[in-house]
C-alpha cells in the first residue's frame, strides 16, 4: 500500500474527528479465530523512546516507512493483528487496514529507553476506558521488575490496577514481564529459567482476578527449559519475538519448539518480522506464520 503521510496529516489536522468515526465504523472479529492461534505485530516501540533494529539506532523513526511496513505486514494471510500505541493505530485506523484485526492497545510507555526512570515505568499510553471507547480488542503492558529499583513497586501496583480496569470491561489484557537488572547503567532482562519462572508466578498474581489476564513470554536462554518454565501458570500465553540478531533462523526454531507447549497460544513479533535482516517483510512474516 502506498502510504502518504500528507494525507494523514491534513485529515488529522482539519477533521480530527476521523479518527473516531474510523474506530466506530471498523470491523471486529474475536480475539481467536477459528485456528486458535494468534500472530500479532507489534509496533509500540518508539513511543518509549527504542527506535533501533540491529546497528541502526533510528530505523523506527520514519514514520511513512513504518505504516508501509505495518500494511504490509497486516496484509499477509495468517497475521490476525497489531499492538501499538495510540499514534500508530490512528494512522492505521485512517488508512483502513485495520477491518477484520486484533487490535491491542500498548498502556505503559513512560519506562523511557536509558532514562534514570526506566524502571517506573508510568501509564502514559491507553487507559482502560480509551481501548473500551476505540472499540480496541485487547490492552498490553509491560511489567519489568528490578529488586533494586523502588520504581518496580510504582509499577507493580499500577499494573494490578490496569488489570483490574480491563477485567471490569471484559477486555483481554496481555502482561510482558521480566526480571530485569541494571548492568553498567542498561536495563537488562534476565531470561533464565529461574528469572522467567518468577516473572511468571508474580504476574499471574497481579490484580482481583485473573480471568482476563494473558501474559507475553519470551523464549528462556535456554529454549530446553521452556516446558518447565510454562508449567508456572495455567494463564494463556503468547511469545514475544524481540531481535533475533544474524540467526533468524535459530529464533524461527526457538519460536517452534515453545510454540508446541499447550498455554502458548501465538506469537506477538516487532523488529524482527518489520526489519528483517534478510528478505522483506513479507517473507519474514510469512515464515512466521507457518511456525504457527
Amino acid at each position: 500500500m502506498s502510504i502518504s503521510i500528507p494525507d494523514l496529516v491534513t485529515v488529522r489536522a482539519r477533521h480530527p474527528e476521523a479518527i473516531a468515526e474510523a474506530a466506530a465504523r471498523r470491523v471486529r472479529r474475536p480475539l481467536l479465530g477459528d485456528s486458535g492461534r494468534l500472530m500479532i505485530v507489534a509496533a509500540d516501540h518508539p513511543a518509549r523512546g527504542a527506535l533501533g533494529v540491529g546497528d541502526r539506532r533510528t530505523a523506527m523513526a520514519n514514520r511513512a516507512d513504518l505504516l508501509e511496513r505495518l500494511c504490509v505486514a497486516l496484509s499477509r494471510p495468517g497475521v490476525d493483528g497489531v499492538l501499538a500505541t495510540a499514534d500508530i493505530l490512528e494512522d492505521l485506523l485512517l488508512l483502513g487496514v485495520l477491518d477484520g484485526k486484533v487490535v491491542m492497545g500498548s498502556m505503559n510507555r513512560g519506562g523511557l529507553s536509558g532514562a534514570a526512570f526506566e524502571m517506573d515505568d508510568r501509564f502514559t499510553g491507553h487507559r482502560a476506558e480509551d481501548i473500551e471507547r476505540l472499540r480496541f480488542d485487547a490492552g498490553k503492558l509491560l511489567l519489568r521488575i528490578d529488586y533494586d529499583d523502588p520504581g518496580s513497586l510504582t509499577t507493580l501496583e499500577s499494573t494490578a490496577r490496569a488489570i483490574d480496569d480491563m477485567a471490569a470491561r471484559r477486555l483481554p489484557l496481555f502482561v510482558e514481564p521480566f526480571i530485569s537488572r541494571r548492568v553498567d547503567g542498561t536495563v537488562r532482562n534476565d531470561l533464565s529459567a529461574e528469572a522467567v519462572t518468577r516473572s511468571i508466578a508474580i504476574s499471574s498474581g497481579l490484580g482481583g482476578t485473573s480471568a482476563y489476564t494473558w501474559l507475553k513470554l519470551p523464549v528462556t536462554a535456554d529454549p530446553d527449559d521452556m516446558a518447565e518454565v510454562m508449567e508456572t501458570s495455567t494463564l494463556p500465553a503468547v511469545l514475544l519475538g524481540g531481535e533475533v540478531g544474524d540467526d533468524q533462523e535459530g529464533a524461527y526454531e526457538k519460536w517452534r519448539k515453545a510454540l508446541r507447549l499447550p498455554t502458548v497460544q501465538g506469537l506477538v513479533v516487532g523488529r524482527s518480522l518489520l526489519y528483517p535482516a534478510d528478505g522483506g517483510v513479507e517473507a519474514a512474516v510469512d515464515t512466521a506464520v507457518g511456525l504457527l
